[in-house]
Order: structure tokens, then sequence, then C-alpha cells
């Protein structure tokens, strides 16, 4: 009797301590993905953006890939490290040099709002160029309209006329991301997900950490500033580390698209935060712009079964 009590007083511990891991790992993945935006905008005003990237991913993806390593976690195998590659070249070199270098120019939430097309991106080489789900008018009108708000808000911009060739430079980015999700599916890769995840960063931060010293960012060698270093700390820890880590667990324990269902969560808290952080202006046509976007990824989202 006595056991049946213990095993009775036991269970809502259980389900109430996953209910609050649950509800504090969506909101990382929701506020702290969100917030990298005005993050990267702080960091890219004062030191070069392919060295600013490089040190996010490359801090970051060596402290996680050797901490599983000393946990135990098998290593990848050579043809592993080939795809892991690819992948980092695909999803972190190509995209986020791309979105890096384009915030030097445009707002935060411009940026977060095309990244947002991601989702639409991704149905579209599944179904026209991978073959990987059939064809759906809706989801077809979900990404017209999609990528018609990203137009406006392109176009018209926060209170003035945005550079079109860094939108553009970032809707290639994000294509980049795309395809490297979408590939991610069919390539022999670690069973250990977090493990992925570092030795991709690992990957992409040394690739791009060559790309800057290329180009001459490290000529002479970038000052930091405390403010740039803030936003990199946050970046590396909560942005790639931290995020991450939710993002992982939630897939462990959530169906898949309900997990990405902050992909039409973060441009809202980007947008806010760089109003209310960064000074960005905010318009009708943003708004407009805004909500085309979001209710598009968002059919996108629901129309797709969970992977």
């Amino acid at each position: 009797m006595a056991a049946t009590v213990v095993n009775e007083n036991e269970k809502p511990i259980t389900e109430s301590r996953t209910s609050l891991l649950t509800f504090l790992a969506f909101l990382t993945i929701y506020v702290v993905w969100g917030s990298t935006f005005v993050a990267i905008r702080i960091a890219v005003q004062q030191v070069p953006p392919l060295f600013a990237a490089s040190v996010r991913f490359l801090v970051a993806g060596t402290a996680l890939y050797f901490y599983l390593r000393l946990r135990g976690v098998q290593r990848p195998t050579s043809a592993e490290w080939q795809n892991l590659t690819l992948l980092a070249l695909l999803m972190f070199v190509l995209d986020y040099s791309a979105v890096f270098w384009g915030e030097k120019y445009i707002p935060s939430g411009v940026t977060s709002l095309i990244i947002a097309t991601v989702p639409l991106t991704t149905i579209l080489f599944e179904v026209f160029v991978f073959r990987l789900q059939a064809f759906q008018w809706p989801l077809l009108f979900a990404i017209l309209l999609g990528f018609g708000g990203v137009s406006i808000v392109m176009l018209q911009g926060n209170g003035q006329r945005l550079s079109i060739g860094p939108c553009l430079v970032i809707l290639g980015g994000s294509v980049s991301w795309a395809i490297g999700s979408v590939l991610t599916r069919s390539l022999r890769l670690p069973e250990s997900k977090m493990l992925t995840a570092g030795a991709e960063m690992l990957i992409g931060g040394a690739v791009l950490l060559l790309l800057s010293a290329c180009v001459g960012e490290l000529h002479p060698f970038p000052h930091i500033s405390p403010s740039a270093a803030a936003a990199l700390v946050y970046l590396i820890v909560f942005g790639s580390l931290l995020g991450f880590s939710a993002y992982m667990w939630l897939l462990a324990h959530m169906p898949a698209t309900r997990v990405a269902s902050h992909a039409y969560v973060n441009p809202i808290v980007a947008v806010a935060l760089g109003y209310f952080i960064a000074g960005e202006v905010i318009t009708w046509k943003t708004v407009l712009g805004a909500a085309l976007v979001l209710a598009s990824v968002a059919v996108t989202l629901r129309k797709k079964s969970p992977v």
C-alpha cells in the first residue's frame, strides 16, 4: 500500500516537471531564437560579419561536440564527416554568412521575416525538386502568399526604401538552409542529433573563420567592444548552446510540426525587440507583409505531415 502511495505521489511530480521543461524549451526557441536577430544586428555594427558568425559557431560547436564526446557519444565515421561538412556549408556557412552580412544593412525585424520563408522554400524543394511529397494547391497558395508578404516588406522597408541586394542575399541564404534541411533526411548522419548539431557548427565556424581571414577581416584583428562581446556571448550561450539543446529536446518529446511553430513566432519577437531595443521603425506595410508571411507559414506547417 505504501509503495502504491509513493508511485501515485511521484507521477504528478514527473508530469509537472515534464510540463515545466516543455514550457521552458518552447519559451527558449520562441523568445531566444527570435532575439538572436537583434543580437546579430548589434554585433555586426561593430565586428566584421564573417568573423562574428565564425566566433558564434566555432565556440558553440567546439564546446558542444567535445562535451558530448567526453560523455561517451560515438564520434562520426568518415562518411558521416563528409555529410556533416556538406550540411555545414549549406546551413551554416552560406546561410549565416548571408544573415550576418545582410544585417549590416537592413533591420533585424526585416531579416527575421525573410528567414521566416524557410518552411516555404523547403516545401518547394520537397515538392518540385526532391519529390518527397505530393503537390497540393493550398501549399502553392501559401507559398505565393508568403513570398508576396516578403516582397511588400523588401520593397517598402521600415519607413525607408531598403537595399534590395542584402535582402536577396539573405533570401539566398535561406534557400541554402532549406536545401540542407531536405538533404538531412536522406544523408547518413550520427545517431545523436546533438552531436550532429555540434559537429556542423564546429565545421561551419571553422570555414567562416577561414573565409573571414581570406577577405581581410582579421587584418588588423577586429576590436570587440563590450556591447559586441555581450552580443556574441549571448549568441553562443543562449542562441546556439541553449537554443539547440531546447530544440533537440522538444523534437524528442513533441510532434515536429508543433516544434516548427517557432518559425512564425520568431519573427514576431524579432520585430518587437527590433522596435523596442534597436529603435527600428514599424509601418503598416511592414505589419501587412509580416501578417502574410506568418499566415503562409502557419498554413504550410499545418499541411505538412509530422516528420
